[in-house]
């Protein structure tokens, strides 16, 4: 029950204020956010691929109120795209991208998400690596894939995120395979209605590993975003009976959460990708982390409890 009430708060103002303003939320915070710097962010990208993992950045922030906000965030991810050039990572260090952040819920929305994500992706390309669009709630899915197609027209890597639990998202992944995309499959971190989304976490899975196979056995490249045993499993397995090499597909793992699983990944000679946040306006993703693990939302209360 806890779950759906965090996904709530992740938008509320008022808890947002209280939250991030409680001096004891900062340390668990870093636990999930290596840093709100640019700089903190790129060494951290350098200690992982050091470690043979590969990394997606996140710049953190979405839903933004203004075209100026928008503006800003493109601008961020640019100066990112400038130090990964910079850096000399290539493809081991990609961008995910969430185009609530770019003003896709404005008025003109639309065209102005494109414009900036287009601006990202060529900065991208001159940087040697490419840009995943990430998903956001149910809304935005018929937008978001639209600015995708868009975008492979001229830039073929430019990936996708899909959410198991919409009901639509099996078709997604047939259509998505067809083309041969980057796609990450994850399970779904927003609050959705029982109309378009699975409610029950059974369902979800299953969803999950039918979407999997769609993937994997339909041209696809497949990034097995979990953190779920049996599903990294499952994916292994999948992998292996449609044929697919170890650098045919990847897992994708969060920063801060089973980074001993990740390791032990990378040394079996999978690719393993970690998706770390950054910046200031943290406050969405970390509820949302919270809200997906009853793990999470312990080691929180514990260390409440222990600065408390």
């Amino acid at each position: 029950m806890l779950g759906p009430v965090l996904l709530a708060a992740s938008r509320s103002r008022n808890v947002r204020r209280l939250v991030s303003s409680a001096p004891v939320t900062r340390p668990v915070v870093d636990r999930f956010v290596p840093g709100e710097r640019l700089d903190e962010a790129v060494a951290t990208a350098d200690a992982l691929t050091a470690r043979g993992l590969a990394v997606t950045f996140d710049h953190l922030g979405e839903d933004v109120t203004d075209p100026a906000e928008a503006l800003r965030a493109r601008d961020a991810y640019l100066a990112l795209a400038a130090r990964l050039k910079e850096a000399g990572h290539g493809p081991a260090v990609e961008m995910s991208v969430k185009l609530s952040a770019f003003g896709q819920g404005l008025p003109g929305g639309h065209d102005l998400a494109y414009g900036h994500a287009l601006a990202v992706a060529e900065a991208a390309e001159d940087a040697g690596t490419t840009v995943t669009l990430d998903a956001e709630d149910h809304t935005t899915t018929d937008s978001t894939l639209a600015v995708l197609a868009a975008l492979r027209e001229r830039f073929p890597r430019t990936g996708a995120v899909v959410q198991s639990y919409l009901h639509r998202t099996e078709d997604d992944c047939r259509a998505l395979a067809a083309t041969g995309a980057r796609v990450r499959l994850v399970k779904g971190a927003y609050r959705e209605p029982p109309s378009v989304a699975h409610q029950r976490r059974h369902d979800v899975d299953l969803s999950y590993v039918r979407c999997l196979r769609v993937l994997m056995e339909g041209g696809a490249y497949a990034m097995a975003g979990t953190h779920d045993p049996r599903l990294v499993a499952v994916a292994a397995a999948v992998a292996k009976r449609a044929g697919l090499p170890q650098d045919g597909y990847e897992f994708q793992m969060l920063y801060g959460i089973r980074p001993d699983e990740q390791a032990r990944l990378a040394a079996e000679g999978h690719r393993v990708r970690v998706y770390v946040p950054y910046g200031t306006d943290w406050y969405g993703y970390f509820m949302r982390r919270l809200a997906e693990r009853p793990a999470n939302l312990g080691f929180f209360l514990r260390s409440l409890a222990s600065r408390g």
